[in-house]
């Protein structure tokens, strides 16, 4: 499969790569397509924020996080990977968000009764235990999970909220691509808005307010490039989709045929 990938970049025949995967992965590629100036559109990993303030519908942010963050048992590139609480309302949130997730149920995809099914394979759930064990070192209090389901099959990690995490935490640099939903205190705007942009990536970013000023100046301020107001979902096939800074370049969805063109400027003259 590398030479595939090498062939494809560096071959002249092919004008264009679209790539969604890893960071890691799309600097490999982007390095074998510079040979040849290749256009490329890169969807890469992402570090998603979910910023509550105290001016938030806490009930609607509940829902907006666990559909941002267990959808798919957290196995998307826009999950909610960090979820920014303001001091003022940081109990409540975590209280209604724990008590949700405590009443997932874990197993069969084929059973009625079934939330949430298994994750891709064994390296990811090792990830998430290392996150979660991390994060358990260095304060973090356990909510509802944090542990493997070995009864339930060896690919299955119970849904976790992990309370007081530290933001020198693995989860905080690393995307944790599983079930595992860290809830860190912050007091002022600038504050969230600062410890939403400590990361390399910037893909999707979400933030709950009801406050419509508010809402301009952190959408504005969030260094990603798809963002959430009061909704725990960004993704439609008419929407543009995509990021910033390592999370890649070009656009998916909304006007994305623009990526697999060459803009021509023909002037006539002396006809």
């Amino acid at each position: 499969m590398p030479e595939i990938a090498k062939e494809m970049c560096e071959n002249p025949i092919i004008k264009k790569i679209s790539f969604t995967g890893s960071t890691r992965i799309a600097k490999l590629l982007a390095g074998y397509a510079a040979g040849t100036l290749k256009k490329m559109t890169i969807e890469a990993g992402g570090n998603a924020p979910f910023i509550v303030f105290d001016d938030a519908d806490i009930d609607q942010a509940v829902e907006g996080a666990i559909a941002s963050k267990f959808r798919n048992s957290g196995q998307t590139c826009v999950c909610a990977n960090r979820l920014l609480i303001q001091s003022s309302v940081y109990a409540d949130f975590a209280a209604k968000l724990a008590a949700r997730v405590s009443s997932f149920v874990v197993g069969d995809g084929f059973d009625e009764k079934t939330t949430h099914g298994p994750l891709i394979h064994a390296k990811a759930i090792d990830k998430v235990d290392a996150h979660v064990q991390d994060a358990i070192s260095k304060g973090a209090k356990v909510l509802v999970g944090g542990e493997r389901l070995k009864d339930v099959g060896p690919a299955f990690y119970a849904p976790t909220v992990l309370s007081e995490v530290d933001p020198s935490s693995q989860s905080f640099s690393e995307e944790t691509f599983g079930p595992l939903a860290t809830l860190t205190k912050f007091e002022t705007e600038d504050e969230a808005v600062r410890i939403a942009n400590q990361t390399e990536v910037g893909l999707a970013g979400y933030f709950y307010s009801r406050d419509i000023g508010r809402v301009w100046r952190v959408a504005e301020k969030l260094e990603v490039g798809m963002v959430g107001a009061n909704i725990g979902a960004v993704s439609a096939a008419y929407a543009p989709f995509g990021g910033v800074k390592e999370s890649g370049y070009g656009r998916e969805g909304g006007h994305s045929i623009d990526e697999f063109m060459i803009t021509k400027f023909v002037s006539f003259g002396g006809l």
